[in-house]
């Protein structure tokens, strides 16, 4: 048996971190992750780098920040020379596999695995042939419901509807995802390799149309809505409040009653479906790891790529995201038994870019050159030492900075020229719903200005530059030369080399 550990890991897409029964919500149902976090770590103050699929599936695996790496949107080019985990831990003798919605730039995936299966159309290729044909098999093909609802045409694009699933748990993306991942495992095992499994999985992503039976477990529940609901939404963005009047006019409705008060609970009701649905595949991988003996030295990471509103403020997805905590912090849970603090909760920022730097940690390799994540390892172990003073989430305008009980969201005046200096400061502590914001209180003055202070000195103290005068990179197995300067294999120079420079005058 290897010595390294293996690692499964686990993503899943839109989860909001308050909705885990772990967290005390009132009705979620995860068995599952309640488990895993018991045993594990979790993390109650994980950000991520950003609020969408692509970008932030990129900072996971690259562990680069978005003005980095320079992924805002969806999909894109290939990164040319950005390593990620699949390639670089390839290189210390691991089996690497992608399985599920992987949604990445072309090819940067595909390349660096030995098993690839793309099953919700994002990347290059399509949906994987192999899970097309296993619903052909059963002639399901036509009713799979991940990215729309084909049993209202048109209308059931992108819905963000309730209701049950015409396939089987067995059937559905997690389903299969989960089953796919247990039979690369299987592989691995066989030809006694460590592996790099990543299941990513689509739900609770809309549709919201979890599989029977996780739909009919809330059937007969009084679902609990968020409490900031229906309040005054005077001082959010102008572009959160348009977003929330085009919501309440409930004309995405699809099922009746078409109003958007029963709508707005259809859609929570298949939310928690879904996610009790992720916790089912996590189960089933976890079970099999526990059968196959593989538990003790496999690393599980759970986490999501962003949160969903989840119906909090009167929203029904992720959009506009970098707005709220419900879309900026996301669930992130660790387990590896006997190596972790079993039942440790973190309260300590930590980034998703910080789950490259720590696993090479773990598995004894050399950490990743152009990655800008910390080593959080000895949190994993119970320790509280804190590896940054904030935590950010991009967009290529606007910025969302957390600083302790607070998070202040940054605009360029040119994002709302009809305001006059415009922005968001919210304090979790005491309004951890954030319907109150504090950013034109006078009294937040000064917070505001050392939390603007501090987000500057993030962005030029982070960035990573293709050339500067008065620093010099040691040539190395994570380094290339170009035309007379030797940089990392994207390209750029790490930040922390202009930190050694041997002048600052060109700094």
């Amino acid at each position: 048996m290897s010595l390294q550990p293996n690692i499964l890991f686990i993503i899943s897409d839109q989860h909001n971190a308050k909705i885990l029964g772990h967290k005390g919500h009132s009705n979620a149902r995860t068995p599952h992750l309640d488990q895993l976090a018991a045993e594990g770590v979790r993390f109650d103050n994980a950000i991520t780098q950003n609020p969408i699929c692509t970008p932030s599936r990129v900072s996971f695996l690259s562990g680069q920040y978005c003005h980095n790496h320079g992924y805002y949107g969806l999909s894109g080019p290939n990164p040319n020379g950005l390593p990620n985990l699949f390639s670089h831990f390839r290189q210390y003798g691991y089996v690497t596999s992608a399985v599920g919605k992987i949604h990445c730039p072309e090819y940067w995936v595909e390349d660096a695995v030995d098993n690839f299966h793309e099953t919700c159309n994002c990347s290059i290729g399509g949906r994987s042939a192999k899970y097309a044909a296993f619903l052909r098999s059963r002639n399901k093909l036509h009713l799979e419901d991940h990215g729309q609802m084909p049993d209202f045409g048109d209308r059931g694009r992108q819905s963000m509807e309730g209701r049950p699933s015409p396939l089987a748990f067995e059937e559905s993306q997690e389903g299969w995802i989960a089953e796919e991942t247990i039979r690369f495992i299987e592989s691995a095992q066989e030809a006694d390799s460590p592996f790099l499994a990543f299941a990513s999985l689509p739900r609770p992503h809309q549709c919201t149309s979890p599989s029977e039976p996780f739909w009919s477990w809330y059937e007969n529940e009084e679902l609990v809505l968020p409490p900031n609901i229906d309040y005054d939404m005077s001082l959010k963005a102008p572009h959160f409040r348009q977003t929330a009047e085009r919501w309440r006019k409930g004309d995405w409705t699809l099922i009746e009653p078409r109003t958007f008060q029963a709508g707005r609970l259809r859609k929570l009701h298949g939310y928690l479906g879904a996610v009790s649905q992720v916790d089912h595949a996590v189960g089933q991988m976890i079970a099999f790891l526990e059968r196959s003996g593989l538990h003790q030295n496999t690393i599980v990471i759970y986490t999501s790529d962003h949160g969903d509103y989840a119906a909090e403020h009167d929203i029904m997805e992720k959009a506009p995201g970098i707005c709220a905590d419900a879309i900026t912090r996301i669930p992130m849970i660790w387990s590896w038994p006997d190596h972790f603090q079993s039942g440790h909760t973190s309260r300590q920022l930590v980034e998703s870019v910080d789950v490259s730097n720590t696993l090479c940690q773990l598995a004894n390799i050399t950490p990743l050159e152009t990655s800008d994540g910390k080593d959080i390892s000895h949190m994993l172990r119970g320790q509280e030492q804190a590896v940054r003073d904030i935590a950010v989430t991009e967009f290529s305008w606007s910025k969302s900075v957390r600083k302790g009980q607070y998070r202040l969201v940054i605009y360029p005046g040119v994002m709302f020229p009809e305001a006059d200096d415009f922005g968001e400061l919210y304090d979790l502590e005491i309004d951890p719903w954030e319907m109150n914001n504090l950013y034109f209180d006078p009294n937040s003055a000064d917070l505001v200005r050392e939390m603007e202070r501090d987000l500057l000195e993030w962005l030029i103290t982070t960035t990573r530059p293709a050339t500067t005068n008065g620093v010099e990179v040691p040539s190395g197995r994570q380094t290339r030369k170009r035309n007379g300067y030797t940089t990392n294999l994207d390209g750029k120079i790490h930040p922390d080399r202009l930190r050694e420079a041997r002048t600052r005058n060109y700094l």
